[in-house]
C-alpha cells in the first residue's frame, strides 16, 4: 500500500510540473487565439513565428551568445579543473568553494552585481554601455562553474600515472595531454559544454540585467510580449525552446549513464584481474 501511495504521489508531482507545459504545447497548434477552447489543428503560429523579424533577430543573438559562451566557458573551465586537480588540498578546497558561489547565489544577485560592475567599468573607460559584449561576459561567468563540476569527476576517475606513462613512452607534454588526458576527460568536457549551452540559451534574469537595447535574447523578447495580450506565437516559441532544451538534457543524461556503465565495467574487469 505504501509503495502504491508513493507512486501516486510522484505521479501527481509530475502531473503538476508538466501539465502546464503539455497544455502550452497542445495550444501552440490551436487554430485560434483562444487559450481554453480547441478549434482545430494548425501550423500557422509557427509560420508567423518565423516571419517575425524581432523574434528571428533575438533567436540569432541567443544562439550566438549561447555558442560563444559555452565554447569559451568550456575552455576556461577545463583549464581551471586541471589546475585544481594538481593543487594542494587546502587551496583546492577553498577555490572549489569559491567556484560554487555563482551556483548558490540567486540569479538576480549575480545579474545586478554584474550590471553594476559593467556600468562602473563603462564609466571609467568612458562611454562604454551594456551591449552584446557585456551579455557574453555575464554568460561566460555563470557557465564556468558548471563546466568545472562536469570535468572534475573525470579527472578524479583518470589514472594519474597515464600521463607519466605517456611521457616515458616518448610523448612530449603537449602530446601526452592531448592524446591521453584530453581523451580521458572528453566526456566531461562535452557534458560541460552542453550544460553551459543549455543554461545560457535558457537564461533570463542575468541576461535582463546585462544586455543592451540592441542585444535582446529570446527570453527577454518573450517577457516583453507577455506584457501585452499573449500571442499564440509565444506558445510556439516556448514549445521549440522546450524541445531543444529537453533534447540537450537527454543527451547529457544518456552520456552520463553510458559513462557510468563503462566505468563500472572497467572496475569489474580490474577486480577480476
Amino acid at each position: 500500500m505504501k509503495k502504491f501511495l508513493s507512486k501516486v504521489y510522484v505521479a501527481f508531482i509530475f502531473l503538476f510540473l508538466y501539465a502546464p507545459i503539455a497544455v502550452l504545447v497542445v495550444f501552440s497548434f490551436n487554430n485560434s487565439k483562444s487559450r481554453s477552447v480547441w478549434h482545430g489543428f494548425t501550423m500557422k503560429w509557427y509560420a508567423e513565428l518565423f516571419r517575425d523579424e524581432a523574434i528571428i533577430s533575438a533567436f540569432g543573438t541567443t544562439l550566438l551568445v549561447s555558442l560563444l559562451a559555452a565554447v569559451i566557458a568550456t575552455l576556461i573551465g577545463t583549464m581551471a579543473a586541471i589546475g585544481f586537480k594538481y593543487m594542494r588540498k587546502t587551496p583546492r578546497t577553498v577555490l572549489m568553494q569559491v567556484n560554487n558561489i555563482p551556483m548558490l547565489n540567486p540569479e538576480i544577485v549575480t545579474g545586478v552585481s554584474l550590471m553594476l560592475l559593467f556600468v562602473y567599468v563603462g564609466r571609467v573607460l568612458g562611454g562604454v554601455e551594456l551591449s552584446f559584449g557585456t551579455l557574453l561576459l555575464a554568460h561566460i561567468t555563470f557557465n564556468v562553474p558548471y563546466v568545472i563540476l562536469n570535468v572534475m569527476p573525470k579527472l578524479k576517475q583518470m589514472d594519474s600515472h597515464l600521463y607519466e606513462a605517456a611521457l616515458d613512452l616518448g610523448c612530449k607534454p603537449a602530446q601526452a595531454f592531448f592524446k591521453v588526458v584530453l581523451h580521458e576527460i572528453l566526456p566531461g568536457i562535452v557534458s560541460g559544454f552542453i550544460m553551459a549551452f543549455t543554461l545560457s540559451f535558457d537564461d533570463f534574469v542575468i541576461s535582463y540585467f546585462t544586455s543592451g537595447a540592441k542585444s535582446q535574447t529570446l527570453s527577454i523578447i518573450i517577457y516583453a510580449m507577455t506584457r501585452k495580450r499573449i500571442s499564440p506565437k509565444i506558445n510556439a516559441l516556448s514549445t521549440i525552446m522546450f524541445v531543444v532544451v529537453f533534447v540537450l538534457l537527454l543527451i547529457v543524461n544518456l552520456r552520463k549513464s553510458k559513462d557510468n556503465t563503462t566505468t563500472k565495467k572497467k572496475q569489474k574487469g580490474m577486480v577480476k584481474l
